[in-house]
């Protein structure tokens, strides 16, 4: 289970780890990357700062994550990257 402050572990360090790096800190979590354009705009995120949105998921099954809010069934994080202003496409 997920909680935030694993949760806020995550956000303190992912400037500097990539995503191998974060399953290596923090076994038994999963663990994405991806831009802030990739993810529903409607969709909204469990920590937001500057450089990061962290996102919570769980039932990921091949290729798709569902996405939740509620840290009791999270199985893992998606670690989205901010677009700077004016950089989307």
């Amino acid at each position: 289970m997920l909680t935030p402050d694993i949760l806020a572990a995550v956000a303190r360090i992912a400037p500097q780890q990539n995503a191998s790096a974060l399953r290596e800190k923090f076994p038994g979590v999963m663990f994405t990357e991806c831009s802030e354009d990739d993810i529903p705009a409607r969709l909204t995120p469990a920590l937001a700062t500057p450089a990061f949105l962290f996102f919570l998921f769980t039932n990921a099954s091949g290729h798709c994550l569902e996405f939740t809010g509620d840290f009791e069934v999270a199985t893992g994080i998606v670690v989205a990257a901010r677009v700077p202003d004016g950089d989307e496409t």
